[in-house]
């Protein structure tokens, strides 16, 4: 039987925060069992909770009921104890942990639940397989690792709601079913039982309402909110996360780039004690792209792309001549002291890589030997080949790949080399923080697959005031007021000035392909709503979970959210998504049909 908490079993403290000042204090401390070690005459208990983990002492030489209840206990029982701090026995000391110096000689001791053998250890040197983990996700969650990322994201959460509101923001929340807007991924629909045949929409972003908040006079809005985008999912993406999302009426895009940065600095000094130096490097994005091949490249490392068509244009080998002649480039890196690891067992994987990013194929230069091992030397001269060695500053033991075709596949292909050599050449530093802003990017993207022009970002961005004039004479040239944070080689945040003159705004919209018709339907109460004075504004979107994954080193997004998904979406503990009732379908309106084989 589990024994009751009374008025007098008050914890006294947490299990990490007894130290050798406590020494001779009477406390009350509860957890849960790590371990419990029987040395005959003497039972020793790690007792743990959120802080850390604190040694329990028991001689069954003073209390012998007490001793005997001890013994019986097992891994992941719930337990409430009084007792004594002491120092422990000369050569007892554990270095390992803070509590390490001492112990809780125990008095009285109360199993508040008893714990079945669970099918997953709590320990982070013995992880379950994700599937189990995730299955009973309440137990993995008391590993010490994964307390620790969720408290630093709660202390993100907290850091950022300080450094907002001292900075005049106001926390305004945003509905969380709204229209439909068109925000780059799919939206999750809710059905309306009320409104038969209609649907809300779950917000990819409060976009539109935060842009409203403006126009309503609130100036600077902040909120922690939750979004959801229905789309595939990797390492850094959850169908639900939550964005750090602000506005800001009469600011410019430096003033907000600078809002966004002191709150950074401020966030790593006060959890990581680390200094951010700031201003953040900026660049733009056609310079990431010709140099890293990313717009969020990791400059933590270098191996820049470089372009090497020049030196190659004259060549007889037709693959680099022709990609010259239809307009591209021929690109390469070189990758430094590469050449006993990169082997040509190994440069066969990465030109299979590249095939699949929708490359060619790969051309190298491996030297080992004497003489560079040239893929394509019987198309070149002696002198030519010279000079592209030259061009990238080759020398014995590098290995170059070379990428050949329209920029929008080399810079690319050779941007996601990058970094899978990177990662083999063990080059990337830990515990290194590189930020970055990029600039400028393009307004338009084309799309291969509706052969029309989409918004890079979205289409309430304001494009640079130079490039007004190429809106429909040459719409991929046109650059806009958005700004990406840049994290070792994530995505942080994403933002823009706003356009706030209902007549660009329509521009733009015609621009994008938007009918009249679309226009009304989609954004009609917005373009409405600019006509009634709008001050200028921007903003961005900062994701949490993402600052959270990098800030903790961990590998996945699922490491910083209590309840993640699996990459089908799913979650694996409750079970969800899963059938809904019969009843609640007919109230909707909705049948389910299902596919034939």
């Amino acid at each position: 039987m589990a024994e009751f908490l009374t008025e007098k079993d008050k914890r006294t403290h947490y299990c990490g925060t007894l130290n050798e000042k406590n020494i001779g204090e009477a406390v009350c401390v509860m957890g849960w069992v790590q371990r419990c070690r029987d040395l005959g005459a003497l039972v020793f208990i790690d007792l743990r909770d959120r802080t850390g983990i604190l040694q329990l002492a028991f001689d069954g030489d003073s209390n012998p009921d007490i001793f005997e209840k001890a013994r019986k206990c097992r891994a992941e029982y719930v337990i409430a104890c009084h007792g004594t701090v002491r120092a422990r026995g000369e050569g007892a000391v554990n270095k390992n942990i803070p509590t390490g110096g001492i112990e809780i000689a125990v008095t009285e001791l109360k199993v508040l639940s008893a714990a079945q053998t669970p099918p997953i250890e709590v320990s982070d040197s013995k992880r379950a397989k994700d599937e189990t983990a995730l299955k009973y996700r309440y137990i993995d969650l008391r590993r010490p690792e994964l307390q620790r990322n969720i408290k630093m994201r709660h202390d993100l959460a907290r850091v950022a709601r300080q450094y907002y509101y001292e900075n005049g923001f106001y926390e305004i929340e945003t509905p969380m079913m709204i229209k439909a807007t068109p925000e780059g991924a799919r939206d999750y629909l809710v059905p309306s039982r009320v409104h038969k045949g209609s649907f809300y929409a779950l917000p990819q972003s409060p976009q539109i309402y935060k842009q409203l908040l403006m126009l309503s006079g609130f100036d600077r809005y902040i909120q922690l909110a939750r979004c959801f985008r229905d789309e595939d999912l990797r390492a850094d993406r959850q169908p639900e996360f939550t964005q750090i999302d602000l506005e800001m009426s009469f600011a410019t895009q430096e003033d907000i780039m600078q809002m966004n940065e002191g709150f950074i600095a401020r966030a790593f000094k006060e959890i990581l004690n680390i200094d951010v130096p700031l201003p953040m490097p900026r660049m733009t994005y056609a310079e990431a792209m010709e140099k890293y091949g990313s717009d969020k490249p990791d400059t933590r490392y270098g191996m820049e792309i470089t372009d090497i068509s020049e030196a190659v244009k004259s060549s007889a080998f037709v693959v680099f001549k022709s990609a010259i002649e239809q307009g591209g480039s021929v690109c390469a890196i070189v990758c430094k002291g590469a050449a006993a690891t990169l082997t040509r067992k190994e440069i066969d994987k990465l030109t299979e890589h590249a095939k699949g990013i929708g490359a060619k194929g790969l051309a190298y230069v491996r030297w080992v030997d004497d003489a560079p091992n040239c893929s394509f030397a019987k198309f070149m001269t002696p002198e030519e080949l010279d000079a592209i060695y030259a061009a990238v500053g080759l020398t014995k033991g590098d290995v170059m790949l070379i990428c050949a075709d329209k920029n929008k596949v080399v810079l690319p292909t050779l941007g996601a080399l990058r970094q899978i050599v990177a990662k083999k050449l063990e080059l990337i530093p830990e515990g290194q923080f590189n930020f970055l802003w990029i600039t400028e990017f393009p307004f338009f993207e084309w799309n291969e697959e509706t052969q029309h022009w989409d918004a890079m970002h979205h289409p309430f961005t304001m494009p640079l005031e130079e490039c007004l004039p190429n809106l429909e004479s040459d719409p991929g040239s046109v650059r806009a007021k958005a700004y990406d944070m840049v994290l070792n080689g994530t995505e942080l945040l994403s933002g823009s000035i706003r356009i706030t003159d209902w007549q660009l705004q329509e521009k733009m919209f015609n621009a994008l392909g938007l009918s009249a018709e679309d226009i009304e339907k989609k954004f009609g109460f917005l373009v409405e709503a600019y006509k009634y004075g709008a001050p200028p504004h921007g903003g961005s979107g900062m994701g949490l979970d993402r600052l959270a994954m990098v800030m903790t080193g961990a590998d996945s997004l699922r490491d910083v959210i209590a309840f993640p998904k699996v990459q089908n979406a799913s979650e694996l503990m409750s079970g969800c998504p899963a059938p809904a009732d019969p009843k609640a379908l007919e109230d909707l309106s909705i049948a389910v049909i299902e596919e034939k084989e």
